[in-house]
């Protein structure tokens, strides 16, 4: 895990990595951020606010997947609709049984070939080979799988892949919160970031007492601090 150099800046590492914080944590615009710090006495503009974020959140989401343990070996790979630019693309979502995000890929077609693609990029990027993938029908998942020699059990059905469907959500609020994206080059920056920054501040509330939510936080704070840390 590499520290970070803030180096040349006029605020000082706190402020940034704050800033940084609260857009990748929250569904929030840069100017909501603006707000949120003028509310504090910090006087930042929103176009200050989006400079840091494009240079410190993806090192930041580096060191935050770095400090992630291994991920379930049950894997849910779906795809979603985007339009980016007023062109249809499609967002590829690769989550475990437990709603990790362990991949997102955007890619411009959505056939075997870019099924293909995200199974390679996660087989390369985990180390392991799952021991289950659940699908919906889409059939280019079975033709990839075959042509890569994937030996995983493969489960196929809509309600099977909840897990993967419902995981869309919070990047479906956020892409509605930013207009849409604008590029495929800052969409697949951004869901990088907010993929590393969700699996560290995920939590099913409901399941565990008050008492674990504390802990848990205090937790995800601690890798959030441990993943900003200054050079």
């Amino acid at each position: 895990m590499k520290p970070i150099s803030y180096a040349r800046h006029q605020f000082p590492p706190a402020v940034i990595q704050h800033a940084v914080w609260l857009y990748l944590r929250f569904t929030l615009s840069y100017r909501d951020v603006e707000d949120l710090l003028a509310e504090r006495g910090l006087d930042v503009s929103y176009e200050t606010i989006r400079r840091w974020v494009g240079k410190f959140g993806p090192a930041i989401a580096r060191n935050l997947r770095q400090l992630r343990c291994r991920p379930s070996s049950r894997w849910h790979l779906d795809e979603m609709v985007v339009r980016i630019n007023g062109r249809q693309m499609y967002l590829w979502r690769a989550v475990d049984d437990e709603g990790e995000v362990l991949e997102v890929l955007i890619q411009h077609r959505r056939n075997k070939a870019a099924a293909r693609k995200l199974i390679r990029k996660l087989l390369k990027k985990h180390g392991f080979v799952p021991t289950r993938i659940t699908t919906d029908k889409l059939r280019s998942y079975g033709a990839a799988f075959k042509e890569i020699g994937l030996s995983a059990e493969h489960e196929q059905g809509v309600y099977q892949n909840n897990r993967a469907e419902v995981s869309h959500q919070p990047l479906r609020r956020r892409e509605r919160k930013m207009q849409r994206f604008k590029s495929p080059g800052s969409a697949q920056r951004f869901v990088s970031m907010h993929a590393a920054t969700y699996n560290t501040f995920n939590l099913q509330r409901h399941l565990i007492s008050r008492r674990t939510l504390r802990a848990f936080r205090a937790q995800a704070m601690a890798e959030w601090n441990a993943a900003v840390v200054a050079a």
